[in-house]
């Protein structure tokens, strides 16, 4: 499973990484603020993109669960244990499963029609959500202490 972790975690640093861009301004896969909100965000009539500090937010939360597989697998110390780490992975494979349902969901496409986001919110986003949580249940369920 160690590489299913670092695997995961790799992704989950990607992903991370582009929210800190966002954070600083950055504007790909844009060409403009507002089309860069089109593409990441999708919510209707968006024509800016989150804040720096909403965008810092949610790379920390996901800093946070880039380190977790890791932790899981024991590449490094953690001041938790074995069966908190576990159950908080399979919690945040919970929150993932859960982003990547609502993706596919006729609620969820009222709240983000914008293209290009309604499209890749359905081919690239949910799935990786749903992948993203595959993992952490995985994790969680065969590294659960007995």
């Amino acid at each position: 499973m160690i590489i299913l972790a670092f695997v995961l975690s790799l992704i989950l640093l990607l992903i991370t990484t582009l929210h800190v861009y966002w954070g600083i301004g950055g504007i790909w896969p844009g060409e403009d603020a507002k089309s860069c909100a089109r593409a990441v965000v999708g919510f209707r009539g968006v024509d800016d993109m989150p804040s720096p500090v909403a965008s810092f937010a949610v790379a920390a939360c996901l800093a946070l669960a880039t380190l977790w597989p890791l932790a899981l697998e024991g590449v490094f110390a953690s001041p938790f244990p074995r069966q908190g780490l576990a159950a908080t992975a399979l919690l945040f494979g919970i929150v993932f499963f859960g982003r990547g349902i609502a993706g596919f969901t006729p609620w969820w496409r009222g709240l983000t029609p914008e293209q290009p986001f309604a499209r890749l919110d359905q081919r690239l986003y949910s799935p990786l959500c749903l992948l993203i949580g595959l993992g952490f249940a995985i994790l969680a369920i065969t590294e659960f202490p007995a």
